[in-house]
């Protein structure tokens, strides 16, 4: 029924020879990697007037020149992530990047930061895809419908988990639509929205209840740079691609590079539509009504009807859907990482479908985490949310500029030029970010890097040691063993224990001993009588257990019988018979795994299970 079940969510395996298959085109990796970057213009114009509004009304009129500060920061960091991608055509994220020319710590940082971001990238994607969705709905007038937002979160997140479970290409087929739907709804919000500007048809957002515009805040530089720093979100995801380039088609470097051109040249024009349109139609954060700023704007440009409708649900898919952007480099940064053994090496396996499964899982799963914790709040998430992104920014630009001054390859003083620059100004943004979400929640990361840093190290530490104790280097050719003495531990003379008899004596003839502990008298008795008839010609020894202790007798006969020679190794069998059922093993107890789980911890022995199944 497991398998059953899992076949029908996930689908059937992939062979690996079938691989290259998976590999998408421009058109789907837009959708797969963009999603982020793109579903950012949803909320980053939201975020830079929510910080303005409290500086009053003339406050919001900075949104367009911040908006533009930002749209500039883009285009620096896109080309110098260009020049990543040719630089690391397999693959250059910010880890490798940083740990290649800044070295292991560096490296550590950058992927730390980023795990945390994509993490962040799915709770904050999906938190604003339902706001959306209960923005519709109250339009729709059913209000109720937020108090269940945590409730949908978990549903969406549970939802792209499974459809990234089936495959990379899979989940990008169906990605696609909704990405590209709302691609067209928001450029076709601004462009019409500034038709109706132009031609002096347009009206203001009416809002239902009238948010407080009064100064709470003196407007000044440390407000504006709050602002700046808030919208900054709208940069989260632009690396993704870097990430990623492995899962381009042939060519891998030259796909990646232009489908990162295309990303940022939308991104760039829809942020700054959603700014202008806001600015001049005096759409603000209402914290009454909750409605989004994009909602606000699809209202009042088109009405309250089906264009409106089709722009929200768009946009609430995009937000949800923004998640598989995590999704896809999460797993592939959680499985470079336990390559090079700072993550348990389960990361580094892909499942059923070629996808690295477990790093699905495991974002799944912190994810949901953090939406429970802030009750599905994106606005309450935001500020933990860029800290990690500047950082990686700044790490990766760092190591470009280290690269093209070792390698210096053809072009490489327009590289460091270009890269330098991009350093420099993600480094700059990456103080202010600290600076002004510092107190807002932003200390919770800068205290989470360097502690997964150090459980990167402490795991890095054990796979060192354990591989230097399995080294062959200093080891010596075993001798030859004389000697094999069989343990058998019985706890009745039943069909379960006659195959263990059997393997016994098959494997150390003539040095074979049965043990049973007595814990009541009379049942050991009954074993006493019928194992001349059923014992296979093995002795039985009893041991007394005055204190009713099964595995302290056991453990310590065996290690009297192990003392006996010098030149034998010593094999302890236990038969166990399995249930036919999982729910039956409630119904007896586990003597068999007891055992072997403290024999596991006792150098020198062997332990061989012998299963007998019991029919239904």
């Amino acid at each position: 029924m497991a398998s059953l079940l899992k076949r029908l969510l996930i689908g059937k395996p992939i062979a690996t020879e079938h691989q290259h298959h998976e590999r998408l085109n421009n058109i789907t990796a837009l959708a797969v990697f963009s999603s982020d970057a793109l579903s950012s213009v949803a909320y980053a114009t939201e975020a830079i007037l929510a910080v303005l509004i409290v500086g009053g009304a003339s406050a919001l009129g900075l949104g367009l020149p911040i908006a533009g500060g930002i749209s500039f920061l883009l285009l620096v960091v896109a080309i110098s992530y260009r020049q990543t991608i040719h630089a690391y055509p397999n693959g250059g994220g910010a880890y490798i990047v940083a740990h290649e020319n800044l070295g292991q710590l560096p490296g550590l940082i950058a992927a730390a930061a980023l795990l945390i971001d994509y993490v962040l990238t799915v709770a904050v994607s999906i938190s604003a895809g339902v706001a959306a969705i209960t923005s519709l709905a109250t339009n729709w007038g059913a209000p109720w419908l937020a108090q269940y937002a945590v409730e949908i979160a978990l549903l969406c997140i549970l939802v792209v988990g499974l459809a990234n479970l089936r495959g990379v290409k899979e989940s990008g087929a169906v990605f696609a639509v909704p990405t590209y739907l709302f691609i067209v709804c928001i450029l076709a919000m601004v462009a019409w929205g500034v038709g109706r500007m132009l031609l002096g048809t347009a009206q203001p957002v009416v809002q239902a209840v009238a948010p407080e515009l009064h100064a709470g805040e003196a407007l000044g530089l440390w407000l504006v740079l709050r602002a700046f720093a808030a919208g900054c979100t709208a940069l989260t995801g632009v690396e993704a691609i870097s990430n990623g380039i492995p899962a381009f088609k042939h060519p891998e470097a030259k796909n990646a590079a232009t489908t990162l051109s295309w990303m940022v040249g939308i991104l760039g024009t829809m942020f700054l539509g959603i700014t202008w349109l806001a600015d001049r139609l005096t759409a603000v954060p209402n914290e009454v009504t909750h409605e989004t700023i994009v909602s606000q704007i699809a209202r009042t440009v088109f009405g309250v009807g089906p264009v409106y409708t089709i722009i929200q649900v768009a946009t609430a898919l995009i937000l949800v859907l923004a998640a598989n952007t995590a999704y896809a480099d999460f797993p592939r940064l959680a499985s470079l990482l336990a390559k090079d053994r700072f993550l348990p090496r389960q990361f580094s396996s892909r499942g059923d479908r070629l996808v690295f499964s477990n790093g699905i899982v495991v974002l799944s799963l912190f994810a949901a985490g953090l939406v429970v914790f802030f009750r599905a709040n994106e606005i309450a998430m935001l500020p933990l949310y860029a800290i990690g992104v500047f950082l990686s920014f700044t790490l990766s630009q760092g190591g470009m500029v280290i690269h093209h001054l070792r390698e210096k390859e053809p072009g490489w003083r327009l590289g460091l030029g270009i890269n330098g620059l991009g350093a420099g100004l993600t480094a700059v943004v990456l103080v202010v970010l600290v600076m002004t979400k510092f107190t807002h929640g932003a200390w919770v990361v800068l205290v989470l890097i360097p502690l997964l840093v150090v459980i990167f190290q402490a795991i890095h530490r054990h796979y060192v040691r354990v591989a230097a104790q399995l080294s062959l280097a200093n080891a010596t050719k075993p001798k030859p063993v004389r000697r094999l003495t069989a343990v058998v531990l019985v706890s009745g003379l039943h069909k379960g224990t006659l195959p263990a008899l059997q393997i016994a004596n098959a494997l150390a003839p003539n040095n074979v001993t049965a043990v049973t502990v007595n814990m009541d008298a009379e049942y050991t008795e009954r074993i006493h009588a019928r194992w001349q008839d059923w014992g296979c010609d093995v002795p039985l020894v009893v041991l007394d257990s005055p204190y009713r202790s099964l595995i302290t007798p056991l453990l310590k006969y065996i290690a009297e019988v192990d003392g006996r020679y010098h030149d034998d190794e010593v094999m302890v069998i236990l038969p166990e018979f399995v249930p036919a059922h999982w729910w039956e093993h409630l119904l007896h107890n586990q003597t068999g795994l007891i055992l072997r789980t403290a024999l596991m911890f006792r150098a020198g022995k062997i332990v061989v299970s012998v299963p007998y199944k019991l029919e239904q």
